[in-house]
């Protein structure tokens, strides 16, 4: 893709890869994978936020609705759509999203958002998720080509050490099998 002009902001479009837990921390995390080249951004969230993103990532609907589907509700109730998702930025470690909503009428809303539930309601409207490429570069992880070289393989042994520490969460703490055996 061309560089953008001054001050435009280059948009980079990610998929949910996975929702995982780090095993040794019980912490929650959402990897968002670039659909265009292996990079991948993991976000820190919290357990409800990981539920709710992994639930819908495997199809699974509570019997009452969720906050997100309730959120979904609301939107739609109010002629509106979420048209897109933007991971803004990201300061000391906290990550920040904006929420683009689109009325019946065209025009478009700006909403702050905590990234995870942006993602959250982006899973579930099929929504875009874009991050500006100055969070990539920032706080995003790409494995090493293999050059041969011992700098490369060090590089990719420490990005390997990170995703096989982490395990997938599924509903509300089960965990599935080790990262080198999930599917994408």
């Amino acid at each position: 893709m061309p560089e953008e002009p001054f001050g435009r902001v280059r948009l980079i479009e990610m998929m949910v890869e996975s929702v995982r837990v780090h095993m040794l921390s019980s912490q929650h995390v959402v990897i968002l994978k670039d659909s265009e080249r292996d990079r991948y951004l993991p976000i820190w969230i919290g357990p409800s936020e990981a539920n709710a993103i992994a639930m819908r990532l495997q199809g699974l609907t509570a019997e009452r609705p969720l906050t997100h589907d309730l959120m979904v509700s609301v939107i739609a109730a109010l002629s509106s759509s979420v048209s897109r998702v933007v991971v803004t930025h990201v300061t000391e470690g906290t990550f920040h999203a904006r929420l683009y909503l689109e009325a019946a009428d065209g025009t478009e809303s700006e909403i702050d958002s905590r990234t995870s539930d942006a993602i959250a309601l982006a899973v579930r409207t099929g929504s875009t998720i874009y991050v500006d490429e100055r969070v990539l570069d920032e706080a995003g992880v790409e494995p090493e080509r293999d050059d041969g070289g011992p700098e490369s393989d060090e590089r990719l042994a420490v990005f390997r050490e990170f995703v096989n520490s982490l395990d997938v969460d599924l509903e509300g703490g089960e965990k599935g099998p080790p990262a080198e055996e999930q599917g994408s």
